[in-house]
């Protein structure tokens, strides 16, 4: 049975704290932390289904030699991306000269220390979700992307973009969906992936295969 997003983020959720200690786990555990819900659930869960690689609260060594927490990170080899959630209230715009170029000068170290960093504004992730989604997948298309294959259809490629970032089975209805075109012709399309054994039959049902998997051994090399 296909998990839901609310059981999902309670058992990552669960993982987060067990792995966490002092400050970061006091962080976790406070009550007010709508925005980093909110990002969690209704943008990350909803473009990929999962949590795999993704931390909350993640710290790291500031470059005054004391500790800063990220509002989440996504550490997957051989890339580290740092996701930061900007509110617009009274302490944001009131913010003074010295705290706004200590946040600067925090992400350029960030960024020397080789994070790639991606900030999203509250507004944007309470108004337009499905925005902040599309910004995820083709940022983790660009970063993760395969090889392209000559013999292969710019709808197979993009099939075999999508289910590399998803990183798990997926459905014809699912795939038919994604792209925008009819349940047959998305068959159609993951049965000749798996011919070129791309892709595998992940299981079966009595008339139909339900999903696919990528090919076990299938290698995706950063272009």
């Amino acid at each position: 049975m296909q998990m839901t997003m609310e059981q999902g983020y309670a058992d990552w959720m669960k993982q987060q704290t067990a792995a966490a200690s002092g400050e970061r786990k006091r962080r976790l555990l406070l009550e007010q932390r709508h925005a980093e819900e909110m990002f969690a659930k209704q943008i990350w869960w909803q473009a990929f289904g999962h949590f795999e690689f993704l931390y909350t609260e993640y710290e790291v060594s500031d470059f005054k030699d004391g500790q800063r927490f990220l509002d989440f990170a996504y550490i997957r080899p051989p890339y580290r991306i740092c996701f930061e959630i900007d509110g617009y209230g009274p302490h944001h715009r009131d913010i003074d000269r010295d705290k706004f170029a200590d946040g600067l000068m925090r992400q350029n170290h960030l960024v020397l220390d080789g994070w790639t960093v991606i900030r999203f504004s509250y507004d944007d992730i309470a108004k337009k979700p499905r925005q902040c989604q599309q910004l995820l997948h083709q940022l983790l298309g660009k970063l993760y992307a395969i090889r392209q294959q000559p013999n292969l259809s710019p709808h197979q490629k993009e099939i075999l973009r999508y289910m590399h970032i998803v990183q798990k089975p997926v459905s014809p209805k699912e795939i038919s969906h994604h792209l925008d075109i009819s349940d047959r012709y998305a068959r159609k399309l993951l049965k000749d992936l798996v011919e070129k054994h791309n892709l595998s039959h992940a299981f079966k049902g009595t008339k139909r295969i339900k999903a696919y998997t990528l090919q076990s051994g299938l290698s995706f090399p950063i272009l």
